[in-house]
């Protein structure tokens, strides 16, 4: 990891000199996997000091902040399909992609695992209502006037506050409620607990770092995508997911490896439910300031492969039992869909 680290130095010291953008686009998105694991390992250790509720809270709060920067640079600067795009990858990624891959490791270092119903179910209602969510204004927008009108920009609007208003009521139950849906504290392989007071240097340092980098990456989008010809939608919907939530998705194989699948779930799908719920929606009103609005209006593949993903996820939950052949699948899934992506027209 420290040579990680000094990558990130080290894609500063080449954007400044000037080097390739290719080159530095590289080293920025290596150089951004462990500041935001350094982000994720300062946030375990608040909250393990906070306690198990408050704890829980911070870390689904904190847990896709990385990603959040990135997104908020991409709009700030004008990129609003890469921050879209960046939206639907991380709810597809986190179904798909980090389910799959721990479903996999899984079942073959454990067999046939298991998991409450219960808990698939109440996600599955949630990933329902984000379905919904993100679909109405992508659906209905089109019959409304242009994708770009103030009729589509309120429903946007209006859809983005009710979303905000049912993940503050969930986080609500998961407070009052032993078995909430909001995902608990999960410490990280390999990290122990410190002080509060250096975890919030940590954390403080490790953001700094992430907007820098953030900053470097938006600019050198547009030379790179001139230079590889790789579209700046794929660049938001595979890329930029996995950069920004790498170290969750580390975690969520290693419990599962651990024979802990439903506390891989709850990491999962509830930094999913989060991107959807919460991330999204705040970008909506975090862009009204940027002077470049964010809607909720998709494309038909986006919305046709978050519908596909939630479908999937929910036919293999239901029985509470799950396999590596179940993970393989997912994992199929997403390899389709990345493929189609990239083929996609710049």
């Amino acid at each position: 990891m420290d040579v990680l680290l000094a990558v990130s130095l080290s894609s500063v010291a080449v954007w400044a000199l000037g080097g390739s953008p290719i080159v530095v686009f590289i080293l920025v998105c290596i150089g951004l996997i462990p500041l935001a694991e350094q982000m994720g390992n300062a946030t375990e250790t608040l909250a393990a000091r906070a306690g198990p509720r408050v704890g829980g809270l911070l870390n689904a709060t904190l847990g896709n902040a990385a990603e959040l920067i990135i997104t908020l640079v991409a709009i700030r600067e004008g990129y609003l399909e890469l921050a879209k795009a960046s939206i639907t990858g991380s709810i597809i990624g986190n179904l798909l992609l980090v389910l799959g891959a721990s479903l996999l490791v899984g079942g073959i270092r454990n067999g046939t695992q298991k998991f409450s119903s219960d808990t698939a179910s109440r996600y599955a209602t949630l990933l329902a209502l984000a379905v919904i969510a993100l679909s109405v204004p992508s659906l209905f927008g089109q019959s409304i006037e242009a994708p770009d009108s103030l009729h589509v920009e309120y429903l946007s609007l209006g859809v983005a506050a009710a979303m905000i208003l049912i993940y503050i009521l969930s986080l609500v139950y998961s407070l009052s409620e032993r078995n909430g849906v909001l995902p608990p504290a999960v410490e990280a392989p390999g990290h122990s607990g410190g002080s509060w007071k250096r975890a919030l240097i940590q954390l403080g340092l490790a953001t700094a770092g992430v907007v820098v980098l953030s900053e470097i990456l938006v600019e050198v989008i547009e030379p790179v995508i001139a230079a590889s010809g790789v579209s700046e939608f794929f660049l938001g919907i595979i890329l930029v997911p996995v950069i920004g939530n790498v170290a969750e998705h580390f975690v969520a194989v290693e419990v599962a490896a651990r024979n802990q699948l439903e506390l891989s779930l709850e990491v999962a799908l509830g930094s999913c439910l989060q991107i959807a719920l919460l991330v999204a929606p705040l970008l909506v009103f975090a862009s009204l300031g940027m002077g470049h609005p964010l809607t909720l209006v998709f494309n038909m593949f986006e919305v046709i492969s978050v519908i596909a993903g939630v479908m999937v996820v929910a036919l293999i939950a239901a029985d509470g039992r799950s396999n590596w052949l179940e993970g393989s699948v997912l994992l199929a899934v997403y390899a389709i869909l990345a493929w189609a992506f990239f083929l996609m027209p710049v």
